[in-house]
């Protein structure tokens, strides 16, 4: 079974910056594509960002372009996501996702049926 375990979440002020990881473990492949979700309290999961690991292409949702980039550090098997800039609005359960295959085309990047795998998520909170 593949296991995915974020860390970084924590409190922050606006403005602010956090670092999360996501560390996969278990029978995974490391070119599979990883992205990051988030879910706000009575919203519904939103992409957020994602990563081929095959060529780095990287793709992000309208609302963290600019302020958001995604990582990846083969040998760790771990993806990053470095969120600068943070809002009120980005508060929310940030979970990690591995896709079950190498190749996919770009617009399945955003789509949660393309991850089949889950962490658990850890809470970002952005302080007004």
């Amino acid at each position: 079974q593949v296991q995915l375990v974020e860390s970084g979440g924590g409190l922050v002020q606006a403005g602010g910056s956090l670092r999360l990881s996501c560390a996969a473990s278990g029978r995974t492949f490391s070119t599979y594509p990883m992205g990051w979700f988030r879910q706000a309290p009575g919203k519904e999961r939103e992409f957020v960002a994602a990563i081929s690991w095959t060529n780095g292409l990287t793709y992000y949702a309208n609302s963290v372009k600019g302020r958001f980039t995604i990582s990846r550090d083969n040998a760790k098997n771990t993806v990053y996501l470095q969120m600068n800039s943070l809002k009120p609005e980005d508060t929310a359960v940030y979970t990690c996702a591995a896709a079950g295959r190498t190749y996919y085309s770009s617009t399945s990047y955003y789509k949660q049926e393309t991850y089949d795998y889950w962490g658990q998520g850890t809470q970002v909170t952005v302080s007004s």
